[in-house]
């Protein structure tokens, strides 16, 4: 990343996808009555609008350049947090869901970890690393579900 306008085009466009990824999944599961599954898809998707709220805030004031699907560099061929599609399987499981999930934020924690180690920039530098430690408390909150659900316990998702 050359500028923080570039970054932060970054980060809405990976917030947007990760929104409506894990959006698309919550309605899958709900429509084919999967709603343990919907219910933990549509937190995350929560999770992912209020993240993009506040990386559309950062960029208030600033003019972020018009990029196209192509001009982003993913690491993949998606945004890193856009979770896997075949997860609107309606026969998913909690623990597949989950892993899902860890996977999509996991990958968001790397993109950001990545352009923290690779900028020289300072400003860059430090919203980096914001959304570094953000991101880690996300991939800590799913391994803590995780952990909830295979020892039997109901998830904050749940009820």
């Amino acid at each position: 990343m050359k500028t923080v306008e570039e970054f932060l085009a970054h980060t809405i466009q990976l917030e947007s996808e990760a929104a409506l990824r894990f959006g698309q999944l919550a309605d899958a599961m709900t429509t084919a009555g999967n709603k343990e599954v919907g219910r933990l898809f549509r937190r995350l998707a929560d999770y992912s609008l209020l993240h993009l709220g506040d990386a559309r805030a950062r960029a208030g004031f600033r003019t972020l350049p018009e990029m196209k699907a192509g001009d982003y560099r993913w690491p993949d061929v998606e945004s890193p947090e856009a979770a896997a599609i075949w997860a609107a399987d309606p026969f998913i499981g909690i623990e597949q869901a989950l892993q899902v999930a860890l996977d999509a934020e996991s990958a968001g924690l790397d993109f950001y970890a990545e352009v923290l180690e690779s900028t020289t920039d300072p400003e860059i530098r430090v919203l980096a690393k914001e959304f570094v430690e953000e991101e880690s408390q996300h991939v800590a909150e799913l391994q803590r579900w995780m952990k909830l659900h295979l020892s039997g316990q109901a998830l904050p998702t749940e009820g």
